[in-house]
């Protein structure tokens, strides 16, 4: 495995993810190796501390329908937050790599984007189940988690 730099979990960007979502894990456990820095962090929605957080943006605490991009977790009071394809699309600019590639799908208007997003979103636990716990593929990545949710 890369060698991971860790960097203060308050300054860096971090994605908020359904931690009951087996795909926004998949999700998630390709950002972790795609991102060769250690610059992105991880948190569940279910969390308390991003309960928190998204009470104070006025977002939904129940109804996890998208993934959530925060992109100073240090300044997450003052707002900046990005939602669905921005968000994904962010954190995939943030990760680099293969993901990287994955972010230039910016130039697809963002309406199409958020339709296809939605969709899947709305069939994931059928498609992809409800996700089990198991070891990540790097021990290091576990220090990428603000919240412990893995």
């Amino acid at each position: 495995m890369g060698r991971t730099i860790i960097v203060s979990p308050l300054s860096q960007p971090v994605l908020l993810f359904d931690g009951d979502c087996g795909l926004c894990h998949a999700c998630v456990r390709f950002l972790l190796r795609q991102d060769k820095t250690g610059r992105l962090r991880f948190a569940a929605l279910q969390s308390p501390i991003v309960q928190t957080f998204l009470r104070e943006q006025g977002l939904p605490t129940e109804d996890f329908e998208t993934l959530v991009f925060v992109p100073d977790w240090g300044q997450r009071t003052t707002g900046g937050y990005l939602l669905r394809t921005e968000g994904v699309l962010a954190a995939c600019a943030v990760a680099g790599g293969r993901a990287g590639w994955l972010a230039k799908l910016s130039i697809v208007p963002r309406r199409w984007r958020d339709a296809a997003y939605r969709s899947v979103g709305r069939s994931r636990f059928r498609l992809f189940g409800i996700y089990r716990r198991r070891p990540l593929e790097d021990p290091e990545w576990e220090q990428r988690f603000i919240d412990g949710w893995k």
